[in-house]
């Protein structure tokens, strides 16, 4: 009880007015829940009040192109939130019509909606008893009861649900909740927390063995694969441009890009040019080639590093299903790829 109390005074004083806790509309809260998976609040925020502003309703987003969808979702990354948003919407606005499952276990027959996202939908709209464990409820948990668990492994999972379900007062799951989430971003946070003026400095087990740095335990290290794109940037006489939709399962499945030759390491001019000479455009006739070095970048994902290459190639034909540059905004595209054009737009 003295835990629940502390953190729901110290919540109560230190929240953020976040837009998805003034409503208990589930649309809302599944729209914010999905949006903030792997992703900071302040980057995630002006997506929520995008969507909501284009597509008011689950039916709205429904009835939605997925390109459409897609190109609102630009620049958030892990794109399968984003597919998979659109055909639970789908799912919603037709076959349930309209009305979100109103249970924890019928949240998580939804497409794209685990555990954590199902927990919070729940006791969020529908104030039922069941605790949300992510990151920040693992790290809170561990540091404050000395909890030495791999929360790598599934076993352990349930060991912090259960103890959250314990602390929680059930008549008011929503805001207990909320608060150790808010703890979690705000006060305990992963490095160099401010022991000093947290609520629980006189009760916290890994501050009094000093512990805090090396809680939660988490010994399962994701493997990083590093792979290498070369892009092609062509150019016709009329000053078009290719591109072409990634239609294969993986990385920004559905999203747009310039024409591909992945590499197994970075090249250099001679590779590609013999590779774009010798093979891929070999029916049209190329006056340059040029790399696009100042362009050159690392891009970051979760589990895999890509190696980005850009290639200004210009060709004197005229390309089938040419665009302008200046059409190429319309479409969605990976981060990485549309920052690029739009430099090259302002280069223009």
């Amino acid at each position: 009880m003295k835990f629940h109390n502390l953190l729901i005074k110290w919540y109560l004083q230190n929240k953020r007015d976040l837009p998805w806790r003034n409503t208990v509309n589930p649309y809302h809260i599944w729209l914010s829940e999905i949006m903030l998976q792997q992703t900071r609040v302040a980057q995630g925020m002006p997506y929520f009040f995008s969507f909501t502003e284009e597509f008011p309703t689950v039916f709205d987003l429904a009835n939605a192109d997925e390109e459409k969808v897609l190109k609102l979702w630009q620049g958030l990354g892990y794109y399968s939130r984003a597919r998979n948003l659109h055909k639970t919407a789908q799912h919603i606005a037709n076959d349930l019509n309209g009305a979100f499952p109103a249970s924890y276990n019928d949240l998580l027959k939804l497409k794209g909606v685990g555990e954590y996202t199902a927990a919070a939908i729940a006791s969020f709209s529908y104030n039922e008893a069941v605790p949300v464990v992510d990151g920040n409820v693992f790290r809170v948990l561990s540091r404050y009861f000395d909890i030495e668990s791999d929360i790598a492994l599934p076993a352990t999972k349930k060991e912090f649900t259960e103890l959250a379900y314990e602390l929680m007062q059930k008549k008011s799951p929503a805001i207990f909740n909320q608060a150790i989430m808010e703890f979690g971003a705000l006060q305990c946070v992963p490095k160099s927390p401010n022991c000093s003026v947290c609520v629980f400095n006189e009760s916290c087990l890994a501050l009094q063995k000093n512990k805090v740095d090396v809680l939660p335990v988490k010994s399962k290290k994701l493997k990083i694969t590093n792979r290498f794109f070369n892009y092609l940037v062509l150019e016709d006489i009329e000053g078009k441009t290719l591109i072409q939709k990634r239609t294969a399962k993986g990385i920004w499945h559905n999203l747009y890009e310039f024409p591909l030759i992945e590499t197994e390491e970075i090249i250099g001019f001679d590779f590609i040019s013999k590779a774009v000479q010798q093979d891929i455009l070999q029916s049209y006739s190329i006056t340059a080639i040029e790399e696009c070095s100042h362009a050159t970048v690392i891009h970051k994902l979760s589990h895999q590093h890509l190696h980005i290459q850009f290639w200004k190639i210009k060709i004197n034909n005229i390309l089938v299903k040419g665009l302008n540059f200046s059409d190429l905004k319309l479409y969605p595209f990976p981060i990485a790829i549309y920052n690029f054009i739009e430099k090259e737009e302002i280069s223009r």
